[in-house]
């Protein structure tokens, strides 16, 4: 079987990252902790507990976040020429016994990168706290329009796998590396039309203390979103390519927002001077608004349609060169 390493970050989980060790089993090659400047010194922790001798650790002099953190731990694994990379988190919420699902589906020239799904179960998610699953549905729709990929749920999702040669080709002075790492990793795969693939997984929760604060990263993550979907719009219909959705939009876009300001100016008008507003201007708001959402429709159908289907593993783009 060809190589599969596994990256940890590990930030405030040193209660449950020798479990997390523990648990992960002979298929893989090699196990890359990344201390991502822990209070707690769990890279120190971890060698002096640990006797894998698949294990290595990487220890970062300041604080980098979750993405940085894994980023550390797929350039060594890029080094050592593995051709599978796993990561997951230290905190004992995701199961190493499912890394093979993850990483078969590459193996096999199915997926390019492969991410875990919460919500395959609809009995199984009835576990994870209200708010969380109304904020990941949400969240889930949100991430389809700025990556592109409508084929995927829980877009936060940490349990994920990626095909080295992939890996090698992505930006990684561009990627976010805090909390909205996952998601940038989805849009930087689809600028190159990687396959990416949801993993069915149990939602599962214990004892362990999330560092993250919704309330403080909500605004973040919507502007990033926004950027990262006008960036993908460009350039897949304009830059990369051009077809009939590039005309779709925009022109969508101008009848609709024409026939809205129009209609709503004189529907203002007319309520303020207590006239009826006349046919013919009513007519002429409501056309061009309804054309363009129809438009507007016609191109997201389009976009729906073009998600990637053709792993790029499968070709000459990940031919094995300098990362």
């Amino acid at each position: 079987m060809d190589a599969i390493g596994v990256v940890i970050p590990t930030y405030k989980a040193r209660k449950h990252i020798l479990g997390v060790l523990g648990a992960i089993g002979p298929e893989v090659s090699r196990i890359y902790v990344v201390d991502d400047c822990c209070p707690e010194h769990s890279g120190d922790y971890v060698l002096l507990h640990c006797q894998d001798s698949r294990l290595r650790v990487i220890k970062h002099q300041e604080n980098r976040g979750v993405g940085g953190a894994v980023i550390t731990g797929y350039r060594a694994a890029i080094a050592d020429d593995l051709a599978v990379i796993v990561k997951i988190d230290s905190d004992g919420q995701m199961d190493p016994s499912l890394l093979l699902d993850f990483a078969m589906p590459i193996l096999q020239g199915e997926a390019d990168y492969t991410k875990g799904n919460r919500f395959f179960d609809l009995e199984g998610i009835s576990q994870m706290p209200r708010l969380r699953l109304i904020g990941n549905a949400a969240l889930s729709l949100i991430t389809k329009l700025s990556t592109g990929y409508w084929n995927l749920f829980d877009p936060t999702n940490g349990y994920t796998a990626i095909h080295t040669g992939v890996a090698r080709r992505l930006p990684f002075h561009k990627i976010s590396e805090r909390y909205f790492f996952e998601s940038d990793m989805l849009f930087r795969l689809n600028t190159f039309r990687a396959v990416v693939m949801d993993v069915p997984m149990d939602a599962k929760y214990g004892d362990e203390q999330s560092n993250l604060k919704i309330s403080k990263i909500i605004g973040e993550f919507l502007r990033k979103h926004l950027i990262n979907m006008v960036k993908r719009i460009f350039y897949n219909y304009y830059l990369r390519d051009m077809s009939l959705a590039s005309i779709e939009l925009p022109l969508g876009l101008l009848l609709f927002c024409f026939g809205v300001i129009y209609g709503g100016f004189h529907w203002l008008h007319s309520a303020s001077v207590g006239v009826a507003t006349p046919a013919g201007t009513v007519m002429l708001a409501a056309a061009p608004a309804l054309v363009g959402l129809q438009l507007v429709l016609a191109f997201l159908s389009y976009d729906i349609n073009s998600v990637p289907k053709r792993p790029l593993a499968a070709g000459h783009f990940v031919r094995r060169h300098s990362p």
